[in-house]
């Protein structure tokens, strides 16, 4: 099938040998672009699409080597995906007939997202699947998700220190349970969810603050009953009942806000930065970085645009604008938990100092994300400190000195984030990898060449 062709780029790309890559300072950033599908949404749409009965056709999809491998994993369990045109895949799902058994290992690569969410949905399938990945995801900690696929009756492989390589041992008995996660993750919710829908009885994930709520908003556009009702000032109690079928639909992936948040901060920090995205999600479980960028004295605009897959679409500008450190307030956290290093870029620039606390989550990210702000940020010239849940910048109140060689650790955003701090900064910055970059947005060395950046190999 069609989705099986890219992969054969992704592994010849990653013998490529690590290239030093230059963002040198320009002048104005300028333009209008259209934002890359969204790849929380690319990836279920994907999964999602596979489960259901018939047909689902989707436009506008993210082609990052993460989601092309979730789509191969939903074809190794037996669903079909064919790409029909750019941004445009058909996929027929397994529907009653149900998940089959794989005759490989899934490689998900890079994806915490594929892998983990890959872990709910086989747990509930007789089948036994093997699961691995890049050098980065083997690192990552899967015993978050282990932990109540165990407590429903799921059965794995894995070690005591919960990392891949390990085969999820699937059953036909798991119950629903009640679960509150220790550390607000869509990921871990999503991965219960999706063990529920092949579970006895209700299944319930109970967060003390909300996560981004694709999972339940995309399983109801496919038919699926999902509850939801609000617990305290800032929680969520989700539900749904085992059992339930997913229908084929025909949806548009509304853009991506946190690969937006990239182009729209080039803007604000550029000395005549003009940058318009088109078609970006607005879903208040994602926009925690445009909020922080207006405290922070951005003064966004936002134009509605109509929506997308059950989303709001917004048009989102931005100009050159002089920023002001803020405490991050923690309830926006969850909310923008992937914009940190792009927030890191911002608060370099500002005038005083940016605290980020109750973000802990950052530590087990594609990198420690924490050491990987500050290190990026020291190493321009920035005052940076680590603290156990976040990070401390001294605002520099204008462009920071640059200059530095960020160490990117195999995480695309901090890859992407260095080089959008050197088109403005005083002196070129540079990263030692730019690799990674396209397991969530292949076009953004395009799409900043097109405002006018200046971003070479060396």
């Amino acid at each position: 099938h069609a989705v099986k062709a890219p992969f054969h780029v992704i592994n010849q790309a990653g013998n490529v040998p690590e290239m030093v890559w230059t963002s040198r300072p320009v002048t104005a950033l300028k333009g209008v672009i259209r934002a890359p599908g969204d790849k929380s949404c690319s990836h279920r749409a994907l999964i999602f699409g596979g489960l259901a009965e018939g047909r689902s056709r989707f436009t506008g999809l993210l082609e990052g080597e993460d989601v092309l491998r979730t789509g191969w994993a939903m074809e190794a369990l037996g669903a079909t995906v064919t790409q029909t045109g750019p941004g445009a895949w058909d996929v027929t799902g397994v529907g009653r007939k149900g998940l089959g058994q794989p005759e490989n290992v899934l490689d998900f690569g890079n994806s915490g997202t594929g892998s983990r969410l890959l872990m709910g949905l086989v747990s509930g399938y007789a089948i036994n699947v093997e699961m691995t990945g890049d050098a980065s995801l083997r690192g990552r900690p899967m015993n978050r998700i282990l932990k109540p696929l165990r407590l429903m009756g799921g059965l794995d492989t894995a070690g005591p220190d919960g990392t891949l390589p390990f085969a999820i041992v699937g059953t036909e008995s798991l119950k629903g349970i009640t679960y509150t996660p220790p550390i607000a993750s869509a990921q871990v919710k999503s991965a219960v969810l999706l063990a529920g829908l092949n579970a006895a009885g209700t299944t319930i994930v109970e967060e003390a603050r909300q996560t981004r709520d694709h999972t339940e908003r995309m399983l109801r556009g496919f038919g699926v009953t999902v509850g939801t009702e609000r617990i305290g000032a800032e929680g969520v109690r989700v539900s749904l009942e085992g059992g339930q079928g997913l229908t084929a639909i025909d949806a548009a992936i509304p853009g991506d806000p946190s690969s937006a948040a990239f182009l729209i901060a080039a803007g604000i920090l550029s000395p005549a930065g003009d940058v318009m995205v088109e078609g970006v999600m607005s879903n208040p479980t994602r926009s925690g970085f445009y909020d922080v960028a207006n405290l922070m004295g951005a003064h966004l605009g936002a134009e509605e645009m109509g929506d997308a897959a059950g989303e709001r679409l917004i048009n989102i500008h931005a100009g050159a604008a002089p920023l002001s450190g803020k405490a991050v307030p923690e309830r926006l956290v969850p909310s923008m938990i992937d914009e940190f290093p792009i927030l890191g870029v911002m608060a370099a620039f500002a005038e005083g100092e940016t605290v980020v606390t109750g973000a802990e989550e950052l530590r087990v990210k594609e990198s420690d994300r924490i050491g990987a702000v500050v290190a990026m940020l020291r190493a321009n010239g920035v005052e940076a400190e680590e603290r156990p849940d976040g990070f401390a910048v001294q605002g520099c109140g204008g462009p920071p000195p640059g200059g530095g060689l960020v160490e990117t650790r195999h995480d695309h955003r901090i890859a992407m984030s260095a080089l959008v701090m050197g088109t403005a900064a005083q002196n070129p910055v540079s990263v030692d990898d730019i690799s990674m970059i396209a397991t969530s947005y292949p076009d953004f060395l395009t799409h900043m060449a097109e405002l006018g950046a200046d971003i070479v190999e060396v």
